[in-house]
Order: C-alpha cells, then structure tokens, then sequence
C-alpha cells in the first residue's frame, strides 16, 4: 500500500482517499451522528405527558429580584423557623414583568425544604391571576437556572475544547441521556408500565446510542455493547432475586410516598427499585466496555495475526486491572449520599449489627453489590466478544 493510503480521517469528518480501509469507519461514525443529532431533536419536540400537570395549572412561574424582607411574622424555635416572610419583590419575566409586589414565603420547621431570603436575592415565585390581576404571589425557592447554565456551559466548553470533536459527541450523548430519562423513562413509568422492561430497553438504547457516537457503527460498537448489556442483564437478574430475598420495598427511595399521594398509588415502587439497580450500574459498565475493547482493538491493530483467544486474554487483562477501581467508583457514586445517614447512625451510636439490617442500608448494600457484580462480568464478557469480533473482522479486510 502506497504512503498516501495511509492517510486517516481524524474523527470522520475529511475525505478519506481511495483505497483506505478506514472509509467504512468513517462513514458509520458519520451514520451515527446523524443518528444521534435525529434522536435529540426527537426527543425534544416529544411531549411528555404531564406538562400540565393540574398542580401548576393557572399560574405562572417567574422570576422575580428580592428588595424588601419582613420577618415579624417569623418564629426562631432553636435550629428551624416558623410562620411567614413577607417579601418585596420585583418581577422579572412573565405578563407582569416591571411590577413590585408582596410575596409570601411559609415556613414550615424544616431545614431541608425551608428558605430565607435577603434583599438583592434572585427568587422563583408563583403568581396567581385573574382577569390579567395578581391575586397573590408565593416565594418558591432560590432562582438557581442562571447558574446551573453556566455551569452546563463550562462542562461543554472543556469537554469540547479538551477533546474536540470526540468531546462534541459525549456533549450530544450526555444531552441524548438526559433527554431520554425525562421526556421517555419517566413519563413510562408514571403511565404504570412494567419498570423491569423498559428500564431494559433504556439501558440497551443508551448503551448502544452513546458507544455508536464514540466509534460509529462498527464492529467496536457491536463488542463493546455487548459487553456492556451482557452486564446489565447480570446485575438486573442480581437485582430481582435478591430484592425478594432482602424483603425490600420500594418506598425506601426518596420521595416515594409523596408520588404515591399524589395519585399514583397504582405504582409498583418495588419494580422501579429493581430497575434502578441496573439502570444506575449501566454507565459504569458502558465505561469499562470501551476501555477493554479499545485496548482489544489496539491489540488486533499491532499484531495482525493475533488470534481471537490470545486477543480476548489481553481485553481480561486490562479488564481485571480496571475492575478495581471501577467497583470502588460505583461505591462511591451510590455511597456518597448517605453520608449523613451513617453520622446519625454512629453519634447515635447504633450497633453496627442492628445498621445492616436496616431496610435502607440493605437497600444500598444490594444496590451497590448487584452493580458491582454485573460490573464484574463486563470485563470477561466484553474480552470475549471483542475478542472474537475484532480479530474476525481483521482476517476479512
């Protein structure tokens, strides 16, 4: 082969030469883009449901600037505070924009739902009309959006500028992701569809969305998904043995009973846990699939002759290396909340024997090691299929 055909096309978008064996590559990452730029426009016209949801019908949500407080109607009783803070306000969006106004902030005793507000503070606030008239205007919490899209705005700069157009796609496949939780995995599981299926089905569709935006429709792809599912099948089958066998019930998650009394107590909160488990593992897994199928490939590149068994030796390898690490980061990630619970515990000074047997410590425990489980499993899974599908590939170019 001449010097020229050498030549790669860096990250899909030149025009590859003739005879470069890397144009079917080229062309199935570009498939896969087009793919993913299709799906998130989908999911952004794709209603959800619920957008009026009877709560918030004949109100609107604006934001408003903070330039007056009144705390006389407000009681300290030792770390919380009860009654009421009146609010001078100044709206700043919405049919009212430019009106001052007084608002009401309830107090209710609790530190976690609570706030205070002082002058200057940007605040969300509900405003109830009639005949183009405010009725009355309620304090909602902290006006909090600016921030967070600066933040999201950092996050894309680096990724982007740090990894070019690679960054571009994790950009695309981490707004796919956030997109497909919102607009279809959680409007399916308030419509009382089986959790265990599509949490399933959402899995395999990330999975496989996020790792075509990384090597295109090839075979890459194809192993590394593989793996990846392979895993999330493991610890989904982990997660519903022993949710029975732990007697677990799927109130222990945050704010389960609210949804309940909220008109949904058609829910079964039991098979939402069970999904949970394997669909809060699924990027882990995802993570630990690319690193041993791009090593697998690396492999396969260097070494044309390699055969699969010896290429699928050298993914376990990298894999076993990975496990480690990757296992203590899904402890951390699923660990990292319940900090305070185990200060409660310990200055309470709760044995330790009565802790485990909590149902939501054991909650955690199956969450945590059904994950890791499943993440155990990828590493073979994944060497074994790469593995195979590479070197197989390799022999028929």
């Amino acid at each position: 082969m001449k010097k020229s055909d050498n030549r790669s096309c860096e990250d899909g978008f030149n025009t590859p030469v003739r005879g470069n064996p890397r144009i079917k590559f080229d062309r199935k990452k570009l498939i896969s883009i087009a793919v993913g730029i299709i799906t998130l426009v989908i999911l952004i016209m794709l209603p959800t449901g619920y957008e009026e949801a009877a709560a918030y019908k004949g109100v609107d949500r604006v934001s408003a600037r903070v330039k007056q407080t009144d705390e006389s109607r407000m009681r300290n009783t030792g770390l919380v505070r009860i009654g009421e803070q009146l609010c001078e306000i100044e709206i700043l969006s919405g049919s009212f924009k430019g009106q001052n106004v007084r608002a009401v902030n309830m107090l209710h005793g609790s530190l976690d739902s609570d706030k205070i507000y002082a002058p200057g503070d940007k605040a969300l606030v509900l405003v109830s009309s009639l005949d183009e008239q405010i009725i009355s205007v309620s304090m909602i919490d902290h006006y909090r959006i600016h921030i967070e899209l600066i933040l999201a705005g950092i996050f894309i700069l680096l990724l982007i500028l740090l990894a070019g157009a690679t960054g571009a796609r994790a950009v695309l496949s981490f707004a796919i992701t956030v997109l497909a939780i919102w607009k279809v995995l959680v409007p399916l599981f308030l419509n009382g569809v089986n959790p265990i299926s599509i949490g399933m089905a959402f899995a395999v569709f990330i999975t496989v969305i996020s790792l075509s935006l990384v090597y295109g429709f090839d075979s890459r792809c194809f192993a590394a998904s593989a793996g990846a599912i392979l895993g999330v099948i493991t610890t989904s089958v982990i997660g519903v043995i022993f949710t029975k066998l732990l007697n677990i019930h799927g109130a222990v998650m945050p704010y389960s009973q609210t949804l309940l009394y909220s008109g949904f107590e058609y829910l079964n909160l039991t098979e939402i846990f069970k999904a949970a488990i394997f669909i809060g593992a699924a990027g882990a897994m995802t993570d630990l699939s690319v690193d041993i199928t791009s090593a697998v490939h690396e492999v396969v590149e260097q070494v044309p002759g390699i055969k699969w068994k010896a290429a699928a030796k050298s993914g376990f390898n990298v894999g076993r290396n990975a496990m480690g690490t990757m296992v203590t980061t899904l402890l951390l990630a699923y660990s990292g909340g319940y900090i305070i619970l185990l200060m409660t515990f310990m200055a309470q000074g709760t044995p330790i024997y009565n802790i485990m047997n909590y149902k939501g410590v054991s909650a955690e425990i199956l969450t945590t090691l059904a994950g890791s489980i499943g993440l155990v499993t990828v590493a073979p899974f994944t060497a074994l299929v790469s593995g195979f599908l590479l070197t197989y590939k390799k022999k028929e170019m």
